[in-house]
């Protein structure tokens, strides 16, 4: 009989609890933001705030969403599943390109399968029907998560944080070129999250037998408790600044003040933050047991962590 690695019980209680809280959040996202007139409301002030300053982050903007296409999705999916080959793991090359493929996938099924009710309050979207989720957030934010899977040990933490932040900057960006509303950028962040915990429990059922489970290493510990500290700091900054502007969202926006509309904008880009560096802080955390070094290296990161 398989003798299971230690932690193998409170890391797979793990990914399953962040997997059901993803996904509970993602059913909230789109009940709330497409189903009801008050949500879309919000997403609608969001995106007609994104004028203020726009002139500013136009150029990021464009550079941020040109660099997302189908053609570097495959470009970014092969030399991940590269790196993971080259490394002698072809079951985690097999999930890194499954989660992409899976999160991608998800993303265009749900965009063309939910419907969006139409309560006349943004009739110049509204022949567009539903745009929830996001596929340029969805793009950025598996290549970003399957890239921390399968970069060696010393390089995670770094990769996380830097892939979080352009996570959250694709999905920011999509809202201020009007491209998405806010909801769209947190649901797809989502299901990234979603499709990353689905990865690591098969990664982790799929263990051999002489991989041990191992301590973090510091600069990982590091990463993720900051990008968790970030998350909820962004996650209070977007409630604070939705509350305050909700007592207003009555009139349509067009007819909202100023500073209404920027703090809708700007609470929204806060809470895409937040859904992106949570995400990533849950996949750094359990990083180290779904992809254990090989015992041949583990003397060295033990000394290495001391």
């Amino acid at each position: 009989m398989r003798m299971r690695n230690r932690g193998f019980g409170s890391t797979a209680a793990w990914l399953v609890l962040v997997g059901l809280l993803q996904a509970a959040a993602l059913l909230a996202v789109w009940r709330f933001s497409v189903r009801t007139a008050h949500g879309q409301l919000v997403d609608t002030a969001a995106l007609v705030g994104n004028t203020i300053g726009h002139d500013t982050v136009e150029p990021l903007v464009s550079r941020v969403l040109d660099a997302v296409s189908v053609a570097s999705l495959a470009a970014a999916t092969a030399v991940i599943v590269l790196i993971a080959l080259a490394r002698g793991r072809v079951l985690l090359a097999l999930v890194a390109g499954g989660l992409i493929a899976g999160a991608n996938v998800t993303s265009q099924l749900l965009k063309h399968a939910l419907y969006r009710p139409d309560f006349g309050i943004d009739p110049g979207r509204e022949a567009v029907g539903n745009s929830l989720p996001s596929g340029h957030t969805t793009v950025a934010a598996s290549v970003a998560v399957a890239l921390v899977l399968v970069l060696p040990v010393a390089m995670r933490g770094v990769a996380g944080v830097a892939g979080a932040a352009y996570a959250a900057l694709a999905g920011v960006a999509t809202m201020s070129a009007g491209w998405h509303r806010p909801s769209d950028a947190v649901a797809a962040l989502l299901i990234v999250g979603c499709w990353a915990a689905l990865g690591g429990l098969v990664l982790l059922v799929g263990q051999r037998r002489d991989e041990a489970a191992v301590e973090a290493r510091r600069t990982n510990v590091l990463a993720a408790a900051s990008l968790g500290l970030v998350g909820v700091f962004a996650l209070a900054v977007a409630v604070g600044a939705l509350n305050w502007a909700d007592s207003g969202l009555v009139n349509p926006p067009e007819e909202m003040t100023r500073k209404q509309l920027f703090l809708v904008y700007a609470g929204s880009a806060a809470a895409i933050t937040a859904t992106a560096a949570l995400m990533m802080a849950a996949v750094l955390a359990t990083v180290h047991r779904v992809v254990p070094p090989r015992p041949e290296h583990v003397p060295a990161l033990v000394a290495a962590a001391q």
